[in-house]
């Protein structure tokens, strides 16, 4: 080992003297935390038709008009969690058929055909607060349940049976699917 004067300092004592202080330094202590992941599951979406968007007795050649705001209006419910953000696609059929004759008979639905209603009424002809007009074939992107965890779809529609429509029971299938948007 050297030590180095100068002027009658020696070096080796403070270089030594910084090394010793610089290994706990380098050494540090260890800590450790745990945390938690944590999830609620939501209620599951129930769909339910609870009734048929119903035209009644329709004439040859005679167009009939159901407002979704009518007492004929379709009506489906939805069940889930409280306030939960859902989004909405209306599968619509372009007609009915009758089952005897297999004849069919169009049906239409414009951009104002369907309120969505998450006050959860039963009754189209008194929506609640908060319902929206909705385009059936393009539900906004913006629906979210009451605050009681349900709401309702009132559903309108025109029918154009021709001036030589088959007699007949005409029927056609709406398919609702609702989905959790996670917003």
């Amino acid at each position: 080992m050297r030590t180095f004067s100068h002027k009658g300092f020696n070096y080796l004592v403070p270089v030594l003297a910084l090394a010793i202080m610089a290994v706990p330094m380098l050494v540090q202590s260890q800590d450790v935390a745990s945390g938690s992941a944590i999830a609620t599951i939501l209620p599951a979406l129930t769909v339910t038709a609870t009734a048929a968007l119903d035209f009644g007795n329709v004439y040859q050649g005679v167009s009939k008009t159901i407002a979704p705001n009518n007492a004929d209006a379709g009506i489906f419910t939805l069940g889930g969690s409280a306030s939960a953000g859902v989004s909405v696609y209306m599968q619509l059929p372009d007609y009915l058929q009758d089952a005897v004759s297999n004849d069919r008979m169009v049906i239409a639905f414009s951009a104002t055909d369907a309120v969505f209603d998450p006050s959860a009424s039963a009754d189209p002809t008194t929506p609640g607060l908060g319902h929206t007009d909705e385009n059936p074939h393009a539900f906004s992107g913006a629906l979210t349940l009451g605050a009681g965890g349900a709401a309702t779809i009132f559903l309108g529609g025109k029918v154009d049976p021709s001036v030589n429509q088959t007699a007949g029971s005409y029927t056609g299938d709406i398919v609702l699917t609702v989905a959790y948007t996670g917003a």
